[in-house]
């Protein structure tokens, strides 16, 4: 049981303060009532009601690695969570998420796992281990599934379990509870969802069974309820049990709704203390955490289900602000709220939620460049955000010994990073941007459909810039000499990129036009039009040619668009999907052979091109661009520049790579002022917001 005297490691990462409130108001009335709100499960009372949801970090494979997991959650409990849950252990060797993958099955392992609960509860907050067998996902030839039915995203067939071999998974599933008991976590979760081996059983596309643990939908749910049946068994009544209940499995063969009520409603009566919301299987040809997804787009699953069952049910998936989750919490059927990885990209959500600071979170915009894009490919998760998670006992923002004075010359993502990172810290920061607004190629990336929430991302910079005091100029293209004499102790060229145009003979014909030229300025285009360059800049203009201006991310037509349904009788809640006709007639193009898009993150390259293909935009591959007049894009193909031809287009777009912008380095350098170049103007080669604000990130704790 955990620890009622509670220590804390002796790592300095943990014992970091928070960020300082610049401002000294008086305390506020709490402003989300819901929220904010404890919850009283009977044997313990959770302080709010947030819930860090479950997020493998990479750090759970490697017991070396347990002191950073440990500053990691307890930076997070600081922050003001109510409950964290960590990443999924698996609870037996062939659960592994990857070979040698997290696991808790000895006794020596749970020992060191005190690390992490003792810190966390230092902190005040409680904390469940998620425990996660992987099934026919894991990617190792030892896997097991209910049936032997090799997933599509797996290489490796597994064996279908015996009825020895499922009884035998439950005792793995009990043992495991039982040694996080040990390890003092308050909890833990059965995770249930996202195509899992619990989740393997339950839907008739992954069990073909025809005994006990088959079959009908009541067989299939029997190892659900068992292992929860006999794990509460195991820890007594005063611990615990969250089950990540897959409320929309969103594939073909899925489980109905009554299956899914049924099974809740069993899982009550067997001993569950917190259902949570699961969405999806990794196989799923629908998104569910991309930033297209509209805010709670699943919520409505999750009050369905609520209204259902007696205990508090945990509503997930594209929840990133207080006042959305405290909109779902009013409704009075939902009563906790997950969130991952916006605990990723501000462990102070919590604490500045509840001070009215809504406008200083750290919005998570659901890019999964630097989190879900890195486990998917087994590298350690951060943010892009926030390039401290996971990395806060080696990137350390402590307050500086001797103040500077600093320039940061561009206020995109590398230059507000190391403008507020430099601030935080003590030292006095001019920041000087020759545009009229802050924010750089995220104010670009904004105004393409399904990014709006990039938004958020210069709200917060533009707020957290105010309050660290940091001289912003805008409009204001300073010059070296300015800089020179400007009193500086060193300078920071953030510059930026800008774009590249290529040598196509034509390429100055009236038709043609920039990326930011279009998205930026809002240059009009006609009813065709040819984009060359087929990267993520090439991509993000394609979707935002085959929308109307101005578009929101409206739930209903979303749902239209992917074939979400709530149609009860639904298996998977999976309907026909129907999607808006684009407004104009769109040709991708580049010169480089093979798929389009090759190059997007892991988790949301194939929605983009999901995405445009619905659209019916022609994407061409392995192209000479020959010339271009009043005919349009003249192209062919190969090295023979064969199979000549013409898109009759009204305009062409270019988003063929850009160009760093840094001609202030040579003469800042050259009068022997320090200088540091980052961002795009360092390295242009693609735009990389990730690179970007790490390298302002680690700059500001460098000087």
């Amino acid at each position: 049981m955990p620890s009622d005297r509670p220590t804390t490691p002796d790592d300095p990462a943990l014992h970091q303060p928070a960020s300082p409130d610049p401002r000294k108001a008086a305390p506020v009335s709490n402003p989300y009532p819901n929220l904010l709100s404890p919850l009283d499960l009977g044997f313990t009372t959770l302080r709010n009601r947030v819930v860090m949801g479950s997020m493998h970090t990479g750090l759970e494979d490697r017991t070396r690695d347990v002191p950073k997991l440990a500053a990691y959650f307890a930076e997070r409990a600081r922050g003001g969570v109510g409950l964290i849950v960590t990443g999924g252990y698996a609870p037996n060797r062939t659960g592994w998420l990857l070979p040698l993958g997290a696991d808790l099955i000895t006794k020596s392992q749970a020992a060191k796992h005190r690390t992490i609960t003792d810190a966390v509860h230092a902190e005040g907050g409680k904390i469940a281990l998620q425990i996660l067998h992987a099934g026919r996902y894991s990617y190792q030839p030892l896997s097991v599934s209910a049936s032997s039915i090799k997933a599509p995203i797996n290489p490796f067939r597994p064996r279908a379990l015996t009825g020895r071999g499922v009884e035998s998974t439950i005792d793995d599933y009990v043992r495991c509870a039982l040694l996080a008991q040990s390890a003092g976590y308050d909890g833990v979760e059965i995770m249930g969802g996202e195509g899992y081996l619990v989740n393997q059983f339950l839907a008739a596309r992954t069990n073909k069974r025809r005994d006990k643990w088959g079959g009908s939908a009541e067989n299939r749910r029997r190892l659900a309820v068992e292992v929860v049946r006999r794990t509460r068994a195991a820890v007594g009544p005063n611990f615990v049990i969250l089950f990540r209940l897959s409320m929309a499995d969103l594939v073909e063969n899925g489980q109905t709704w009554d299956e899914i009520v049924s099974l809740a409603r069993e899982l009550e009566t067997v001993g569950t203390t917190i259902l949570n919301t699961d969405i999806g299987w990794h196989e799923s040809r629908v998104p569910t955490i991309v930033t297209s997804v509209p805010r709670a787009a699943f919520a409505d699953f999750t009050a369905r289900l609520a209204r259902e069952v007696t205990i508090p049910v945990c509503a997930s998936n594209r929840i990133n602000m207080p006042e959305t989750a405290e909109e779902i919490l009013e409704g009075g059927a939902v009563q906790l709220i997950s969130m991952a990885r916006p605990m990723l990209a501000d462990p102070e959500w919590v604490r500045k939620t509840a001070a009215d600071r809504g406008d200083e979170i750290n919005t998570c915009i659901a890019c999964n460049q630097a989190c879900l894009d890195h486990a998917f490919v087994n590298k350690p998760v951060s943010c892009l955000l926030n390039p401290r998670a996971a990395r806060e006992t080696e990137l350390v923002l402590s307050p500086t010994r001797r103040a500077k004075n600093v320039a940061v010359v561009g206020a995109g993502p590398a230059g507000l990073s190391a403008a507020l990172n430099l601030a935080e810290r003590g030292h006095r920061v001019e920041l000087f941007e020759a545009g009229e607004e802050i924010g750089g190629q995220f104010g670009i990336a904004r105004r393409i459909p399904g990014k709006e929430e990039f938004a958020e991302t210069i709200r917060y910079y533009t707020r957290r810039l105010e309050l660290v005091g940091v001289k912003v100029h805008l409009g204001t293209r300073v010059t070296a000499r300015e800089l020179l004499d400007g009193g500086h102790d060193e300078v920071v060229l953030a510059t930026g990129v800008t774009p590249r145009i290529p040598a196509i003979p034509g390429i100055d014909h009236p038709s043609v036009l920039s990326y930011a030229e279009l998205v930026r300025e809002g240059r009009p285009v006609g009813a065709k039009v040819a984009v060359i360059g087929a990267g993520g800049i090439g991509v993000d203009v394609s979707e935002y040619l085959t929308h109307d201006a101005s578009p929101t991310l409206d739930l209903a037509e979303w749902n239209r668009e992917w074939g979400v349904t709530h149609d009860e009788s639904a298996p998977g809640a999976l309907t026909e999907p129907r999607t808006e006709p684009s407004p104009r007639e769109v040709f991708l193009l580049q010169r480089k052979a093979g798929q389009i898009g090759k190059s997007l993150g892991k988790t949301s390259g194939w929605v983009h091109r999901a995405a445009l293909k619905k659209k019916g935009v022609e994407q061409i591959s392995g192209v000479n661009y020959e010339r271009i007049d009043d005919d349009g894009l003249h192209i062919t193909f190969g090295d023979k520049r064969e199979r000549p031809r013409t898109l009759a287009v009204d305009n062409v777009v270019i988003c063929a790579g850009q160009e760093p912008v840094r001609d202030l380095a040579a003469e800042l350098e050259a009068a022997g002022m320090t200088t540091h170049v980052i961002g795009g103007a360092d390295v242009a080669a693609e735009l990389d917001a990730k690179r970007a604000i790490e390298q302002g990130t680690r700059l500001a704790a460098s000087l």
